[in-house]
Order: structure tokens, then C-alpha cells, then sequence
């Protein structure tokens, strides 16, 4: 493949890029996310984090753990960049404990996968200017009180990750 790639040239490399953006709409997500087009690059991972971890189950939309998580990873190749990745996990958090409480989904593996996306946010947060993270510590610790009440110990894991942050 890279030798195939190293042979076009200018033309033909911008060709290919044009017909891979023109057919799928997750390459136009990837492209517009990392040459920074439009206005909120977050915007379409978001929405995917909404539609996966706070469907309508009033229309029977399914729950995917997975298909979340796959978003905050194809940002994270898009571009990376740790205040989205913070925004995204920390977002993640918000809706899975939500949804959790509200609906009572109180799933091991869901409650596993969101203990572990809250240790990830926390270290992604680190990443940033002290000034910077204090609001999303403060959306994580909102996590935290609620996961006290959706069982397998998540609010307990939580407060021993939270208590060493602040300690360390």
C-alpha cells in the first residue's frame, strides 16, 4: 500500500481523497475533524455518544458500549487533540451514569466500561492546563455521586480514583 501511495502524484493523491471522502460519511467525519473544517469538530461524536449510550427506549433503540467507545477512538486518529479526547470521556461518563440512573441499566459490563472510560478521562485530563481542568474534574465528580447508586462498587472505584488524583 505505501509503495502504491508513494507513486501518485499530486493529482491522483487528491483524487483519492476526494473519492474517499465521497464514499463514506465516517471519512468525512475523519477528514473534516483533522484539517479542522467546520465549526465544532466534536459535533458528530457527540451526537454518536448520545445516540449510544442515551437511546430512545421509547423507540427500542439498542445501547452500544462499543459503538461509543468507537467514536472517541476515531477522534482520537483523526486528531487527538487531549481537551476533545477530555470532553468526549468525561461526556461519555455523563451519559452512561445517566442513562444508568434514569433507566436503571445497571449492567456489569456497562458499569465496568464506564469505571474504566473515567480512569481514562482523568489521565487524558492531566494533559491539560491546570486551568483547564477543574470544570471537567468538577463534571467527573457529578459522575461519581450518581455511580454511588448503580451498584458493582462503581461510585467506590470512582472515589479511589478521584482521591488519588487529588492526593497526587
Amino acid at each position: 500500500m505505501k509503495a502504491k501511495l508513494a507513486g501518485l502524484d499530486r493529482i491522483g493523491l487528491t483524487g483519492l481523497i476526494q473519492d474517499l471522502y465521497a464514499a463514506d460519511k465516517d471519512n468525512q467525519t475523519f477528514l473534516h475533524t483533522r484539517f479542522g473544517l467546520g465549526e465544532d469538530v466534536l459535533e458528530p461524536y457527540m451526537k454518536t455518544l448520545d445516540r449510544w449510550l442515551s437511546p430512545d427506549v421509547f423507540r427500542n433503540q439498542d445501547i452500544s458500549v462499543a459503538k461509543a467507545k468507537q467514536a472517541i477512538s476515531d477522534y482520537r486518529k483523526a486528531i487527538g487533540e487531549p481537551a476533545g479526547l477530555a470532553e468526549l470521556m468525561v461526556t461519555f461518563c455523563e451519559k452512561a451514569a445517566g442513562f444508568c440512573y434514569e433507566f436503571g441499566g445497571q449492567d456489569e459490563g456497562y458499569l465496568d466500561a464506564l469505571v474504566r472510560m473515567f480512569e481514562q478521562a482523568i489521565k487524558v485530563i492531566h494533559q491539560l492546563p491546570a486551568g483547564d481542568r477543574d470544570a471537567l474534574i468538577a463534571r467527573l465528580d457529578d459522575v461519581r455521586d450518581i455511580s454511588h447508586d448503580l451498584g458493582y462498587g462503581a461510585g467506590d472505584a470512582m472515589d479511589s480514583m478521584l482521591d488519588d488524583d487529588v492526593g497526587g
